[in-house]
């Protein structure tokens, strides 16, 4: 008795080999320190998701440029960042997470110390681009290592990464506010390096290197696959920027050629991948049995929602008139219910299931945004109904997303790098669309909190709409 292994020696020595498939006994691993070390990534990407929204008046005017080129260094994070999940997860699988974990920490170090030191508005445009190629490796990687590493523990551990997320978008605009105020805006961007630094220097040490492959040779990288996608992508990004812009038309060529490109490119590589003997991804982890149910679901309840509370606080000025401080504090009730929800439901999970919470965090969630849309009754002030409204959405996504996070993980976990960066690509797909769909409709109307009002009461009722969706979520109780 006293030389039987602990069970998360037992289960350390189970999972090990998923990266690559060896027989080496694993390495210890330090699950406090790794899990620490994949937080802090992730806080510094979901921080850098939102503090240089709040910098681009100070640069903008530092470097002499106009607001649209400004905004360009938010677009080609965007585009960076959209392009590159799905490669990141698939470089993941082949080449081993420690490695891409790593390359993409210094990536994204590097290129945060060198935007916060140019003085070129394209340097800068271009430096966000390779900033946010090195940040879209973050989730795939993190996801990959905790699943190998974390035994029966992994389910839980990742479950937490939903509060994780709030935290860096609540902070964010904070640490901008006073880096403007009391410093300059190129403290956005330094700040990732102490943490950038840190986190490789730990990771040499903590984070078990990836086992070889051993009597395997590598999958050939399906480049193909890769462009097509990745053109695919990008032609999406332009035509929903362009839908963004004032007085946009969807008959414009601006729109329809991009549209039309993504299209096809949609077109050749699900073509392509159907018919590719190792393909770039397997066509099952999109639409697939339970895969693609589970991929829907995390477009519309979770990508929808994030849309639409991103516009928030516009949405509180152009109809209540509500100050840009107070706005923003809408903000901060939907993360604190978010958080607060992720951790209870990632204790919780084993016993609930994966349908259940998505039920109860969907229908919450399109309450929510019903709450929005109509008017206060008499007597109650709209500050307090939008932010009650914005806590109950927070808890919505609290409650729908450790489970919609574990439901594909939890069928192939082998494939949990390429999984977690699918699961990102469809919450950026959803908050994408809403987004320029939104701004489009707003565009030219002398009436916008009006306008906002029906977006979010159609966004309603496509939540509702979709609520059959989830009885084909895979459903799992327990470990996994």
């Amino acid at each position: 008795m006293r030389n039987m292994p602990s069970t998360d020696a037992r289960d350390d020595a189970r999972l090990a080999p998923l990266s690559g498939d060896s027989t080496e006994a694993p390495q210890p691993v330090r699950r406090g320190i790794v899990f620490t070390l994949v937080a802090l990534t992730l806080l510094m990407m979901s921080i850098d998701s939102t503090i240089v929204a709040t910098i681009l008046h100070s640069l903008q005017h530092e470097m002499g440029t106009t607001v649209n080129w400004a905004g360009w260094t938010l677009t080609a994070y965007s585009f960076g960042f959209i392009v590159m999940l799905p490669i990141s997860g698939k470089l993941s699988e082949l080449y081993g997470r420690r490695r891409v974990f790593l390359g993409s920490v210094i990536v994204f170090t590097i290129a945060s110390l060198l935007c916060g030191l140019t003085d070129n508005i394209f340097a800068l445009i271009a430096l966000r681009a390779l900033q946010a190629a090195g940040g879209a490796g973050f989730t795939p990687s993190a996801t990959g290592i905790i699943v190998d590493y974390f035994g029966s523990a992994r389910d839980r551990a990742i479950s937490l990464f939903g509060s994780i997320f709030p935290i860096g978008a609540m902070i964010g605009p904070i640490f901008g506010g006073l880096f403007v105020t009391y410093w300059t805006w190129r403290g956005a961007f330094f700040i990732n390096v102490p943490i950038g630094i840190v986190v490789v220097i730990l990771a040499l040490r903590y984070i078990p290197r990836d086992p070889p492959r051993q009597g395997k040779e590598r999958p050939k990288l399906d480049v193909v696959g890769m462009g097509l996608l990745a053109g695919g992508l990008l032609a999406f990004m332009l035509a929903v920027s362009y839908l963004g812009e004032t007085g946009a038309d969807p008959l414009s060529p601006a729109f329809a050629v991009p549209a039309v490109l993504c299209i096809a490119a949609a077109w050749m590589f699900f073509r392509h991948i159907g018919r590719s003997s190792d393909p770039f991804i397997a066509p099952r982890l999109i639409h697939g049995p339970s895969f693609g149910a589970v991929n829907l679901v995390n477009m519309i309840f979770t990508g929808v929602t994030i849309g639409a509370v991103a516009l928030a606080p516009l949405y509180a000025a152009n109809r209540y008139g509500i100050d840009a401080f107070n706005a923003g504090t809408l903000l901060v009730a939907q993360g604190i219910a978010a958080i607060l929800m992720s951790i209870t439901m990632a204790l919780m999970l084993r016993r609930t299931g994966h349908r259940l919470p998505i039920y109860a965090g969907g229908i919450a969630i399109a309450i929510g945004l019903m709450l929005f849309a109509i008017r206060p009754p008499f007597g109650i002030a709209p500050y307090g109904w939008l932010a009650g409204a914005a806590f109950l959405i927070g808890a919505g996504m609290g409650s729908l997303n450790p489970a919609s996070r574990n439901a594909g993980l939890q069928l192939a976990p082998r494939q949990s790098s390429t999984l977690a960066a699918l699961r990102t690509l469809s919450l950026q797909t959803g908050s994408i669309a809403t987004i320029s769909i939104t701004t489009a409709s707003l565009a030219g109307t002398a009436e916008p909190g009006n306008v906002q009002a029906w977006v979010y009461a159609v966004a309603a009722l496509l939540l509702i709409a979709a609520l059959p969706l989830v009885s084909r979520v895979p459903e799992h109780r327990g470990a996994w």
